[in-house]
């Protein structure tokens, strides 16, 4: 059944500290979506048993949704898969005041939502990073983001010292989120402290809360 591509949702505007905004500024888009597209691939049932989308991101999705959407299928796939990443999360592991891969800040979904328009129109240039997602069987996070180029050695040794929260099934930076590239890197990395079938769920303070 083909997925119907949502709409770029509005988001309201809140004031940032002037640090942070410089750092949601700076924040490379692309690289944040290449880093969700890998992610929501490894937690989908055929691979790690995440969240409950079942191959979406691999051939079989692609070959479904492209009837659709034959230029920017790949973009539906990704879409979809990390809604329902998202909502799977939020069903573990819901903090108020705080950030998750799949829920940065307003500012940084924002400007996501606008260059989404230009993502679709390069489409082909996206085609062979999209394949390769499709072929992922691993489900090691680490590794996986390191072969893609998406994160530096620093960034995983920096994501060890990291440890589980009490209750086993969520995992919190311990420093408030500023909006760049480090912080969401570890949220992306800290979904390897948990396994096959077990979600820990990463997220981090926003500035303020």
């Amino acid at each position: 059944m083909a997925v119907a591509e949502p709409r770029p949702r509005r988001i309201k505007m809140t004031l940032n500290s002037p640090k942070r905004a410089a750092h949601e500024k700076e924040l490379d888009l692309e690289w944040l979506l290449k880093v969700r597209t890998v992610v929501a691939r490894i937690g989908e049932m055929d691979v790690a048993r995440w969240w409950n989308s079942t191959g979406q991101l691999g051939p079989q999705g692609a070959s479904v949704l492209c009837r659709g959407f034959p230029r920017t299928h790949y973009f539906a796939q990704t879409r979809s898969v990390c809604m329902v990443a998202a909502a799977r999360c939020a069903q573990i592991f819901d903090p108020p005041s705080s950030v998750t891969l799949w829920r940065l800040t307003d500012t940084i979904e924002e400007r996501h939502d606008v260059l989404w328009e230009s993502w679709l129109d390069d489409a082909i240039s996206w085609r062979p990073f999209f394949e390769r997602v499709a072929g992922l069987k691993s489900t090691d996070v680490q590794l996986t983001l390191q072969e893609f180029g998406l994160v530096t050695s620093e960034e995983v040794s920096a994501r060890r010292s990291i440890k589980k929260s009490a209750n086993g099934r969520s995992i919190q930076l311990p420093e408030m989120f500023d909006g760049g590239r480090h912080a969401v890197a570890m949220l992306a990395l800290s979904f390897a402290a948990g396994s096959p079938g077990y979600l820990v769920v990463p997220y981090a303070r926003k500035a303020g809360s």
